[in-house]
């Protein structure tokens, strides 16, 4: 969706959609007619608008909190690599993975 749709969703003025942009709290791919927005970006503007509105989080406090979500976010994809490449071995690979694992 364009700036104009991701606006509307959201029921915001385009100044802060620049804002939150300028932040880095969104970050949408660019094209020749301006800004395009995915389904996941426009969960993270409506994390922003909770943060910012009904939460009371300052804006030193919504970028704390988008920095750890972005964190999470790619520790869950590495962790899904780590996971395929375990799968990927044999058995008794898995199980002593594992058993190092449950021991910790």
């Amino acid at each position: 969706m364009n700036d104009r749709e991701f606006c509307e969703h959201l029921d915001i003025e385009v100044k802060v959609l620049r804002i939150w942009i300028e932040q880095r709290w969104l970050m949408p791919r660019e094209a020749e007619a301006g800004w395009l927005f995915e389904d996941a970006d426009l969960a993270r503007a409506r994390l922003i608008q909770d943060l910012t509105g009904p939460m009371g989080v300052n804006d030193d406090g919504v970028d704390v909190a988008m920095r750890l979500l972005d964190q999470i976010h790619g520790l869950r994809g590495r962790l899904a690599v780590l996971m395929n490449a375990i799968r990927a071995q044999e058995p008794e690979v898995q199980r002593l993975i594992l058993s190092r694992v449950e021991g910790e």
